[in-house]
Formats: structure tokens, C-alpha cells, sequence
């Protein structure tokens, strides 16, 4: 099984840079202005990172025709922007879809419509083609770990920032 916690670091500076974008341009615009923003937050950064990338699908173990463009890929993780009033389990399903079809072992899904910035990390596994909420320190969570139904703030982040 793969160890997630080696991605902690640059999902950390990732979240980061999300909360200054939303910090700078707030809440409710498109989420393209989001998503150029926060590629040249990245930048910025010195985070690599490619927006709409086309990343390879497969199928089982064939290599698929089409592909999709990513919001923002940063080596192995993606990141799956929304503007919107909540997230609801479709975004979830469409960010599995898209770790499952492109085998990334990380994804995080970011939403920029709220007064404060949402967020949720996920691992692909690949044995059992799951995918599971991880915790801030990148750790699995299993469903009976879950207080909150799959929504996991990233405001543990700020608090853990102003330490």
C-alpha cells in the first residue's frame, strides 16, 4: 500500500496557497478565475503545476482513447476545484472517478464558494480501487472515523498554521 503521508508536505503548501487565493479574491466568482489563480499561486510557490493537463485513462489495464483535463495536477495529486454553495457527494464521485481513471494516488477537493475555504484529501488505493478521506496528517480514515460525513474542513490547517 502506498504511503500517503510522504505527499503531507505538498498538500500542505497546496492548501496553502488555495487559502491566500480565497483570502485575495474571497468567495462566489467562476471557478476558472479560481483555478488561474491558484496555478499562479502555485507558481509562485515554486510548485510545478499543470492546468486542464490531459492525463491518460485507462480501463482496467488498457489505455483509453479519451482523456480528461484536470483543474490542476501537481505530480501525483490532483486537485479538483468547485465554486459552489457546499460540496455534495457528486463533486466526491467526480474526484474518484477521475483519481480512479487515472490512477493518482492523491486528490484534494477544493471549494471556493463558501465564506471560508473548503476542502477534503483523498487516497486512491489500488488494490481495492477505493478511495478514502485522509486526515491532515495524511493517515487513512475509515468510515466509522468520520464524525462529519466526509466533510473535513480546512480550517485544521489554520489552526495548525497559527501555532
Amino acid at each position: 500500500m502506498t504511503d500517503y503521508t510522504k505527499y503531507k508536505d505538498i498538500v500542505y503548501k497546496i492548501i496553502g496557497a488555495s487559502m491566500s487565493v480565497h483570502s485575495e479574491l474571497n468567495w462566489g466568482l467562476l471557478e476558472s478565475v479560481y483555478q488561474e489563480a491558484l496555478h499562479w499561486e502555485l507558481q509562485e510557490c515554486g510548485i510545478e503545476n499543470e492546468c486542464e493537463k490531459e492525463i491518460q485513462c485507462f480501463y482496467k489495464t488498457h489505455k483509453l482513447d479519451k482523456k480528461y483535463k484536470m483543474d490542476i495536477v501537481v505530480n501525483d495529486i490532483i486537485v479538483e476545484l468547485k465554486s459552489c454553495k457546499e460540496l455534495i457527494p457528486a463533486h466526491r464521485a467526480q474526484l474518484f472517478n477521475y483519481m480512479r481513471l487515472t490512477r493518482k494516488p492523491v486528490g484534494i477537493l477544493l471549494n471556493f464558494g463558501c465564506r471560508s475555504l473548503q476542502g477534503e484529501r483523498y487516497a486512491w488505493i489500488e488494490e481495492t480501487n477505493e478511495c478514502i478521506l485522509l486526515d491532515r496528517n495524511m493517515n487513512l480514515l475509515y468510515e466509522d472515523e468520520i464524525e462529519c460525513d466526509y466533510e473535513y474542513c480546512l480550517n485544521e490547517n489554520k489552526e495548525e498554521e497559527e501555532k
